[in-house]
């Protein structure tokens, strides 16, 4: 059926869901529709349009359903097992998407061609666009969307976010750098070409200053074509003066620069950050 008109199947189908078995027929049907858009790439839990990341809510309620209709099952591979309500994607090498054993997927879930997955994880929902690099345990939570040509470092985690279906989920931009053990959560955003050093904490509610002038940026919001690294600020309490976590942009970066990692590696070693 159209999009808009399964959109609207979907709404009502989760309108009612107290009342629709879970093997009802037309429900599975149309619930399984929308969850094959999402692993196809043909339709995307968020998006940004204006500047502005717009979250299309009935496709997170597409997945919700599809966890209401879904039964486990035992999956075997080789020597391994898992018992899940979702199976595994399959397929990669003809979708030109390279995954290294260790590495898996869930179905309802897009990597775009040239996409390397190491031993990592990628949940339902979310999108992974053109020769990004997925490193080692690096986790793209449920509805989690990353740009092309990405690096998610070693141990990066991004947070997976589908109730309340509104919010907006991680979102990490094109060209961007994530540095490893990065964790990155609550609808918080990585503009395009920004370098993240490591062990950056982002969500919603971490400040992000700018070194030269002080100035509070954002909350959980890095700039396009910047260099940030964790930090804090010091902060009084009863107990005495704490530092409370922030995000410090260092450089900023001419539109559509990149460097290199020896060039990357000295501007962080000169914070006394590692890559």
């Amino acid at each position: 059926m159209p999009v808009p008109e399964l959109a609207e199947r979907i709404e009502d189908l989760w309108q009612r869901r107290t009342e629709v078995a879970p093997d009802d027929p037309a429900a599975v049907a149309a619930v399984h529709e929308a969850i094959n858009l999402l692993d196809t790439g043909q339709a995307r839990v968020a998006e940004i349009v204006d500047d502005e990341v717009v979250v299309h809510q009935w496709l997170k309620l597409a997945i919700l359903l599809l966890f209401s209709q879904a039964r486990m099952e035992t999956t075997e591979l080789g020597p391994f097992e898992y018992a899940d309500r979702i199976p595994l994607k399959r397929g990669y090498q003809a979708r030109g998407v390279r995954v290294v054993p260790g590495a898996s997927a869930r179905w309802g879930s897009y990597q775009a061609p040239g996409v390397v997955m190491m031993p990592s994880y990628i949940n339902i929902g979310a999108y992974v666009g053109e020769n990004t690099m997925v490193d080692t345990w690096a986790t793209v939570g449920s509805c989690a969307q990353v740009g092309r040509n990405v690096h998610l470092s070693g141990g990066v985690g991004l947070g997976g976010v589908l109730e309340p279906p509104m919010a907006a989920p991680v979102v990490i931009e094109d060209d961007a750098f994530v540095g490893s053990r990065c964790m990155i959560t609550n609808g918080a955003r990585v503009g395009r070409g920004a370098v993240l050093g490591s062990g950056v904490i982002l969500n919603d509610s971490i400040p992000v200053i700018d070194a030269e002038t002080g100035v509070e940026l954002s909350r959980g919001v890095v700039p396009p074509w910047t260099v940030a690294v964790f930090a804090t600020r010091p902060r009084e309490f009863g107990g005495g003066t704490f530092g409370l976590p922030c995000v410090l942009v260092i450089k900023r970066l001419a539109e559509g620069e990149r460097h290199d990692k020896a060039a990357l590696n000295d501007v962080l070693r000169g914070h006394g950050v590692a890559l």
